[in-house]
């Protein structure tokens, strides 16, 4: 099997780069650290004696803010260390700014092709290996399996796009999920997919999800709540009674499509005299010359956080920047969450609405919620969160929650303590990677 995927792997790298390139330029910040991808690790110190190396592979923001608990637990402990690889830029500059001294090094993930993978894994030399949600390269896979050095699948997750490709892969799937010392699922029907996927039963535990004991630091006082507001031009001056702050829409990591139904729904609640602004986070930052674009076409002012602080208050802001949501989220009182409403996104939709469960956010979703199919199904049976079918649903959802206060407030003290009763999932990952890091045999440098 692994020679087939090495000798296809060139031919498809060829048919896809042209894609990843045009995406790479779109993002940026892809220069610093790029011999990385092939391998080159010049700043990576030797092990050190006695000192067990942890190889941690977060794909982008999200997966790194979630494996932030047990990279800072794992980090605290002087018998180990952890060396930490992303796949985006973004994810690479968030680790560099926030965990740089609590790593041993950083580094892009390599290609996963065998000169590449096999220099990077002789450069490392770990006593384990975590790959965060689903990741299943499978020369990565082959040679943490050729030097005996434990795999762990943290927090993993299958969307139904992802189970379907498997699926059509199943004499090849069990071999690759075979690899792996521990599957620790995000979720009973996540742990039931690997299994039906052919995973060794005796890998696979239901660990819950790690992303719900998310740590919610930096966390804003009142007082830097109503500064932010006004960096971001959402207030309305007061004169000598002070700034108002009207009610406030967060559109979470939204995608093409549901800017224009969030801007709608402003239209329509202000013509409903509600007192509210706007502010939009795009889940892909490349994309503000055409939200500019979008936002031109309404009878909004607006602001770009990316800009610099707000002169004048406006009716939209945009916080076209990486490593803020969750200040943002915190001055919300509705949150929409993206990549939910469309039916494109129907195989792989879904933003997290972790956070603003946890700041006790009054939330809504489109119905296309794969990504966190149970953590959406769970918000909604208890009241947690409201789900929407389309544009219209939303606008109509939404204003409910902006002119009802106390409807407004029961869904966001539900919200919080469906949180609060949901954590858990990072000390039993912790436990499992402590367990097979005491049963691995020393391996001096």
């Amino acid at each position: 099997m692994i020679w087939a995927y090495r000798i296809l792997f060139l031919p498809l790298l060829v048919f896809l780069l042209p894609r990843y390139l045009l995406r790479m330029k779109k993002r940026g910040g892809y220069r610093e650290g790029f011999a990385t991808r092939f391998g080159s690790l010049p700043d990576l110190p030797p092990k050190k004696e006695g000192v067990r190396r942890v190889w941690l592979q977060a794909v982008s923001v999200g997966e790194v803010f979630a494996a932030a608990p047990i990279l800072k637990a794992l980090s605290d402990d002087p018998g180990t260390e952890i060396f930490l690889t992303t796949t985006t830029s973004t994810g690479y500059a968030l680790a560099r700014e926030r965990y740089r001294d609590r790593l041993a090094g950083l580094a892009y993930f390599p290609l996963d092709f065998l000169p590449f993978s096999r220099r990077t894994w002789n450069r490392v030399r770990p006593d384990l290996c975590l790959l965060m949600e689903s990741e299943f390269w499978p020369e990565h896979l082959h040679q943490a399996a050729a030097r005996g050095v434990p795999l762990v699948l943290v927090n993993g997750r299958i969307s139904d796009r992802s189970f379907g490709r498997l699926s059509t892969l199943s004499f090849l799937t069990p071999r690759l999920l075979g690899k792996f010392s521990r599957i620790l699922a995000a979720s009973a029907d996540d742990a039931k997919r690997f299994l039906d996927l052919g995973a060794n039963p005796s890998a696979v535990d239901t660990s819950g999800n790690i992303k719900l004991d998310v740590n919610l630091n930096p966390t804003l006082t009142p007082d830097q709540g109503r500064q932010l507001r006004r960096e971001l031009g959402l207030y309305v001056p007061g004169g000598d009674d002070g700034d108002r702050y009207p009610l406030l829409i967060l559109g979470s990591s939204t995608w093409p499509g549901e800017e224009e139904a969030l801007l709608r729904l402003l239209q329509e609640a202000r013509a409903g005299e509600t007192d509210c602004q706007l502010l939009l986070v795009p889940r892909h930052m490349e994309r503000r010359e055409e939200i500019h674009r979008i936002l031109e076409a309404f009878p909004f002012s607006s602001h770009f956080r990316t800009s610099g602080p707000a002169n004048d208050p406006v009716d939209v802001a945009v916080g076209d920047t990486t490593g803020e949501l969750l200040l943002f989220t915190q001055l919300a009182d509705v949150v929409f969450v993206g990549k939910s409403l469309s039916p494109r996104h129907s195989r792989d939709g879904g933003q997290t609405p972790i956070e603003a469960a946890a700041f006790g956010k009054a939330v809504l979703f489109g119905p296309y919620m794969t990504n966190f199919r149970t953590i959406a199904r769970e918000l909604v049976d208890t009241g947690a969160a409201l789900v929407v079918g389309d544009e219209v649903d939303l606008i109509e959802r939404a204003r409910e929650l902006l002119e009802n206060e106390s409807f407004r407030r029961e869904t966001a003290e539900t919200a919080r303590r469906w949180h609060a009763a949901n954590r858990g999932a990072v000390q039993t990952t912790l436990r499992v990677i402590r367990e097979l890091l005491a049963a691995k045999p020393d391996r001096r440098p």
